[in-house]
């Protein structure tokens, strides 16, 4: 029998008693059996003991394998595609922070409804992002996936200059001062002014969905993953590639706002839409340097075959004399277009049943009854990602929160440095020169020093700094909450209750620095080591859709944030009383101080169970090393 083949009961030595009479073999020796009928035939080479880098021969665009990798590839392909990312990255924070304000000060709506749009198009952005990352594995790979969608997201940008610079799309700005804001007398816009400014944003999301989880995973797939040094390339790539994402929101948060204070909100969103078009140029001018994976078909369909297979032979048992065994194709390659195989593990065992292989099924069996057990191992790994995934929901929320409560913060203090005066809308951007620092220090710094404690090549594994980012964000909103007690005090104190537009001139907003820079330092740890994990443990076939769990952590962390707001709003405000709620639109009589704690609390609670979780995970280079142990 070929090292490919799936052995059967009959031929394994002593199992057929043991299969004759299920009753007298212990359950663990079944289990182990079980392994045996599936040989892994693909000596695949791991890095650093642990993460599968398993993927196929790179081809160039047209689909033919490359004769000569050196040409192609490497960090040079990867700088055109972080071109890409930081503008891409550049106009999504400048719509997440002037979105806002160009809803209230123009648009005319009040800020937490503005709030809310912005936070609902920011989410609905990161979710669909699963659907890019769909198309990219399925059908059209991740290379035509970003050149369509980086040409959606330019036109959404064009549609937003034109909303700022018409006046025909704003309603009329004339006796409308910051008093008639407050009190909301201003000219609403009309139903289809903001009709076509939602269509024109969420046209930009949509863009946004087929970029983000393609262009990491893209970026990473232009290494030679035979290279010794691969894992060190790997690791320094999704470094540098959070970096460029941090330099795009440096950008947005300091020359665009100062573009819109000069010259207008038309020249602001302007120049995300040109510094959009310059970076899909860049993007279609490396062209000739990229490596590129075949499609490997629907991932979608896959996993319904699988779920429906494995229903079909709920009642078959594994021990039955009817079963031929574990079905696989033979060779190296999986029957997965792009992938090879998946060595078998005994996680959700209920899903084996569909690669169960019974005497019934006949020579040529429907892929909606059969399927390989590489088949059945992707919607394993696939559901094995969802909650570590998960965890990452919470820092997401705070992420979202801080976009906005902390700019509200910021309106009521002093920004001034000396003379200079720092506009409210650049202070988020504070975060990012954190995480800039963080990342330029992390392999002077922080590898050496960890890697002393852990004995880990790269100072922590990718859950280890998942976890790292999770305790400091708690650190973060901890710090908020006893801050903005004392802000608050400090302004019924001195006269400033009802004024919190209104800046103090004795207390600075550079106290939120703080706050600003650890929730810098964990989203560098956590957002980091997650998009390595993901790459690293998703499928060959499904590598886009393992980056788009990341940017559908990140939009449910919107609308999380959007949906705490309201349910935080409705259960401690009473309108009827007079009572204002923990977010009031004044500041000074809300409980900002409240809701901080609140989400170090809930923070806390998610870094328990995401302690629980990595615990008892298991990195698929371990799976693999104990299935090959086994006889």
């Amino acid at each position: 029998m070929s090292k490919g083949e799936i052995k059967s009961p009959g031929t394994l030595s002593g199992t057929p008693a043991a299969m004759a009479n299920p009753t007298a073999t212990p359950e663990p020796f079944r289990r182990k059996k079980l392994e045996v009928f599936f040989i892994e035939s693909d000596d695949r080479r791991t890095a650093f003991g642990r993460g599968y880098t398993g993927g196929t021969t790179p081809v160039n665009i047209h689909g033919k394998p490359i004769p000569d990798l050196s040409r192609t590839g490497g960090w040079t392909a990867a700088l055109f595609i972080f071109g890409n990312e930081m503008a891409e990255r550049m106009a999504y924070f400048g719509l997440s922070v002037n979105m806002v304000v160009f809803m209230f000060y123009v648009m005319h709506k009040p800020f937490s409804s503005s709030s809310n749009a912005v936070n609902n198009f920011l989410g609905i952005s990161q979710v669909s992002s699963v659907f890019g990352g769909f198309l990219a594995d399925a059908y059209l790979g991740r290379y035509w996936t970003i050149a369509i969608f980086t040409t959606v997201y330019l036109v959404g940008l064009t549609g937003i200059t034109l909303c700022a610079s018409m006046n025909t799309f704003t309603p009329n700005q004339n006796h409308c001062d910051q008093l008639s804001l407050l009190v909301g007398s201003c000219e609403q816009a009309k139903p289809w002014q903001m009709a076509y400014l939602y269509t024109v944003l969420y046209v930009t999301g949509f863009g946004a969905a087929g970029i983000r989880p393609c262009v990491s995973s893209f970026g990473a797939d232009q290494f030679d993953e035979k290279s010794k040094d691969y894992k060190s390339h790997l690791d320094r790539f999704f470094n540098f590639f959070y970096l460029s994402v941090t330099f795009g929101a440096i950008v947005a948060f300091t020359l665009v706002v100062y573009i819109q204070i000069e010259h207008g909100w038309g020249s602001a969103f302007g120049s995300l839409a040109i510094a959009m078009g310059l970076s899909n140029l860049m993007f279609f001018v490396g062209t000739p340097l990229y490596r590129h994976r075949l499609p490997g078909g629907s991932p979608l369909t896959r996993v319904a075959q699988v779920l429906v297979a494995a229903f079909r032979k709920r009642k078959a048992s594994f021990s039955s004399s009817e079963m031929i065994g574990l079905h696989e194709v033979q060779g190296k390659q999986s029957a997965i277009k792009g992938s090879r195989k998946i060595a078998h593990t005994d996680d959700f065992r209920c899903l084996d049943k569909a690669a169960l292989q019974l005497k019934e099924d006949g020579a040529d069996p429907s892929l909606w009854r059969l399927c390989t057990v590489t088949q059945v191992e992707e919607v394993k790994i696939l559901l094995k990602l969802v909650p570590i995934t998960a965890c990452t929901i919470m820092l997401n929320i705070v992420l979202t929160e801080y976009l906005t409560l902390s700019v509200q913060q910021a309106y009521t203090m002093n920004t001034h440095i000396g003379r200079l005066k720092l506009p409210i809308t650049c202070m988020p951007v504070f975060p990012g020169l954190s995480i800039f620092l963080i990342l330029s220090l992390y392999y002077s710094v922080f590898v050496p020093l960890s890697r002393r404690v852990t004995g880990h090549p790269h100072g922590a594994s990718q859950l280890q700094r998942v976890g790292i980012g999770l305790a400091v964000s708690i650190v973060s909103t901890g710090w908020a909450a006893i801050f903005e007690l004392f802000r608050r005090n400090y302004a019924i104190k001195h006269g400033y209750e009802f004024s919190f537009l209104t800046p103090m001139p004795n207390l600075s907003a550079y106290w939120l620095l703080i706050q600003y820079c650890l929730i810098g330092i964990a989203e560098v740890f956590c957002i980091v080591g997650l998009l390595e994990f993901l790459y690293e443990e998703a499928p060959d076939a499904m590598k886009s859709i393992g980056s788009a769990y990341a940017a559908l952590a990140g939009g449910l962390g919107c609308f999380g944030a959007s949906i705490l707001n309201s349910i935080i709003k409705s259960v401690t405000g009473n309108d009827n009383g007079g009572r204002p709620s923990w977010l009031s639109q004044n500041i000074n009589t809300g409980r900002f101080d409240c809701f901080y704690w609140l989400l170090t609390v809930l923070s806390f609670i998610n870094f328990c169970i995401f302690i629980f979780l990595a615990r008892r995970y298991k990195y698929r280079a371990d799976e693999k090393t104990e299935t090959g142990n086994n006889p």
